[in-house]
Parts: structure tokens; sequence; C-alpha cells
């Protein structure tokens, strides 16, 4: 499909055109001459801007949206979530990854990074649905002597990435994950790096999440923080997507950014669960690469990087007590060019000739929107995902004004009733 964009604002303020033929952007500028296009969108008032990254979920969670509120995460953990996620079927991973992404379409998300499990559920609902996602099988591991050569979990991640990998013209991308220094024995984080590093694969990683976990892991390992000892086992030959880094200390940003890591920012979650606020300041100005995340809909309750970007920015200026510190072009990159740059996405995160038509329109007439000056701060400050009225992902609609073009969000509603009904009550029977 080729279509002509016009009368669109960009972040930048300027009025301009897009065009966007199959999957790339072609055109950007001035009215360009009368040509064949499949649709000419009128964008007058509409901010269009690229798509959105979430660069940590866990999108099954969906299930467990509101079970376990207000406790700190081990509590929330070892109480709530692990017996919960015992009772995790395909079915249920399917139809609460659908709703998922649904949200995320809606909201003007173009990609996410999940770490879960029955990941090839996972993997099928992005293929159907159009959206981009990196993928990874969760591994937790506690025998000290465990042959991860036999190991199940292990096993699933190499079957994923070599069913999944770079799958449906390379929208689905495969990651290798660690589920967090305190789930692991140093062995299987050896094997697991060892394997991302010979593949290219991103390594996604829970990391310095809270203080004790932090503070822990420095006396199981002889005063080796979480990022050190994830060096130690050699994870960071591999690019590492590494999420929280709330309680990260000056040596491990210098780590992070030796390496090239991404830290992924999860404002809202980190806030909820108390587990602190992340030294963004600190990250930026030491090179790191920083993305956004939601984190899962357990600990977040929604997936929603607009206001991830307004939460992440307000924090921080309270947090450093300097409103100019963190700004709204700081929040943007994170969102936008930042996660792309995270999930090995090259030609992704830009509005730009050769960059992948990855879009998102958000309506400037909405009340909330009025009066806008400069756009940035609009987007970041005063506009929320509700105000999208349209996501493109490779070119292709996904969503606009209201409606669905890839999913059928009746049934998304109407499994995921069922689904939650059927889970609870099988819960409350295993109680």
């Amino acid at each position: 499909m080729k279509y002509l964009l016009k009368n669109a604002k960009l972040l930048s303020g300027e009025t301009a055109c897009v065009v966007t033929d199959g999957a790339y952007i072609t055109y950007v500028g001035a009215q360009p001459s009368e040509d064949s296009y499949d649709r000419i969108i009128d964008c007058t008032d509409r901010l269009l801007m690229p798509g959105l990254y979430n660069c940590h979920t866990h999108a099954a969670m969906t299930l467990f949206r509101g079970y376990g509120e207000d406790m700190p995460l081990d509590r929330w953990l070892h109480e709530k979530i692990f017996p919960a996620e015992d009772l995790l079927t395909s079915r249920a991973v399917y139809n609460a990854s659908m709703l998922a992404i649904a949200e995320m379409i809606r909201g003007g998300t173009v990609s996410f990074s999940d770490m879960y499990f029955f990941c090839d559920d996972t993997a099928r609902a992005v293929a159907e649905s159009g959206i981009k996602a990196n993928i990874s099988r969760s591994i937790t591991s506690f025998d000290p002597d465990i042959d991860m050569s036999r190991d199940r979990r292990f096993d699933e991640a190499k079957a994923l990435y070599s069913e999944w990998n770079n799958a449906e013209d390379g929208r689905i991308k495969i990651d290798i994950s660690l589920h967090a220094e305190y789930t692991n024995v140093p062995r299987a984080c050896i094997e697991v790096g060892k394997y991302a590093a010979e593949h290219g694969a991103n390594l996604h990683i829970h990391l310095s999440e809270t203080e004790s976990e932090h503070e822990q892991c420095k006396e199981r390992h002889g005063g080796l923080t979480p990022a050190a000892f994830f060096e130690q086992c050699g994870c960071f030959e591999a690019p590492v997507t590494a999420a929280h880094c709330v309680w990260v200390e000056d040596g491990d940003i210098e780590l992070l950014a030796r390496h090239g890591a991404t830290a992924i920012y999860n404002p809202v979650s980190n806030l909820k669960l108390g587990s602190g606020v992340m030294p963004l300041a600190k990250l930026l100005d030491g090179g790191v690469n920083v993305a956004l995340g939601t984190d899962g809909t357990a600990s977040n309750n929604v997936l929603d990087i607009f206001k991830e970007m307004h939460v992440g920015a307000i924090v921080q200026k309270g947090f450093t007590r300097d409103p100019s510190r963190i700004g709204a072009g700081d929040m943007l990159r994170a969102a936008t060019v930042a996660g792309a740059h995270a999930q090995q996405r090259g030609d992704c995160g830009e509005i730009a000739v050769g960059r992948r038509a990855d879009i998102i329109l958000l309506d400037l007439s909405a009340l909330n929107n009025i009066p806008y000056y400069d756009l940035r701060y609009t987007a970041v400050y005063s506009a929320n995902s509700s105000n999208v009225t349209m996501t493109m992902v490779d070119g292709r609609i996904l969503y606009e004004d209201g409606e669905f073009t890839t999913v059928d969000i009746e049934k998304i509603i109407h499994d995921m009733r069922e689904e939650c009904g059927n889970y609870f009550k099988d819960q409350k029977d295993k109680e």
C-alpha cells in the first residue's frame, strides 16, 4: 500500500507530508507532486510522530491486572504472582497477549520487548496482529550444578530462537533472557550468556530493581553488584537490555556504557512497587542508552508509554530537584529511537526517508492538547494514549479512529473475560 499523509504536524513544529510505500517511508517534506496513491489521509490537527517502544514488559500478565496490589516486590512475587503463574496455560498466554497487544496498538506502541513463558503463543499473537516484538523465554535456575544442556527452559529458549527469530519480515525478533541474578546460578548465566553472544542475540535481564536485590547480590558474590556479577559471567559479551537499573552504582553505569548496554526505565512500576527511582540523569550523563518500558500490567496496570513519558519526566524533576535536568526531548528519545536501538532495529524509530513506516497520529484538537506551542511538550506533558487516532506498523494501518484492522477486539474481550473467570476459579480451587 502507498499512502500520502498530508497536512501533518511534526514534532519539530513543521507542517509536512509523509509518503509511505510498502514498509518504508519514502518522502518527508512539502506537498509532493501528484502521484498515484492507494489512499490519501488528511492529517490536519494531527501530530505525526514515530511509533512508541515498550522495551520491558510481560504481555501475558494482563491476566493478573489488579490481582496483587499495594505490596512490595518480594511479597508481590512470592505470595501472588509466582503461585498464579504456576497455573498458566498456552491458551491463557495467547489470549492475554492478544489483549496486551490490542492495548498497546491502541496507545501508539509499535513494538515491545517481552520476557515470559509459553512464548510461541505470544509470537503467534504478534504475527497475527501486525505489531513488532522482541520476545524472550525467561530462564531461571537454582541448582549450582545444573547441566544446561539438559535444561528444559534453555531448550525452549533455543527452540524459540530457531523457529521465530526474524520471522514476519523481521517484525519478530527473539531475545535470550536470564530473569535476574537472584533467580539464577553462575553456571546458567555463563552458558546462556555465551549462547546469546554467539548468536548476536539481545540478552534481556532484570537488573538492580530493588535495594535488597542489589545488596544481597553483593553479599552472595563477594561484593559484586548484579551488573558486575553478570559481567563476570560473560553476559555483557552479548547486547544487553537491562530492565530497571534503579539501584545501580557509579561503577555499574560505567560498565553499562562500556558494553553498549541499554537500561530500561520503568518509572510507574518502580514507583508503584516502592522500588525507587532510576538515577536517569547519571545514566544519560554516563553515555548509557536509556529506553522506556511499562513492566507488566500486574505491577503497572496499563501498557501506556505516554504515561511512562509523563511520569518518567516529572518524577526526575522532583528526584533531582531540577526541573530542567530531564526534559521532554529525553523522554521522546527514550520512547522512540532509543527503543529501536535497544531492539536492534536500526531502520526504525524516526520519521525519515528510508526508515520503516512505524507512524502514529495524535489528535491535537483534543481538549487536553489545546493550545499547543512546542509539540514536544504537548506529546509528553499534555497528550495521553487516548489521543492516538492511528497506529501504523511497517506501512500497515493496525488501528484508526477507534477501529482495529488486524484483530477482532470483541473476540479478544470475550475470550479474556472467559479466561479470567476460568483461571481464577482454578486458582481458588488450588488454594
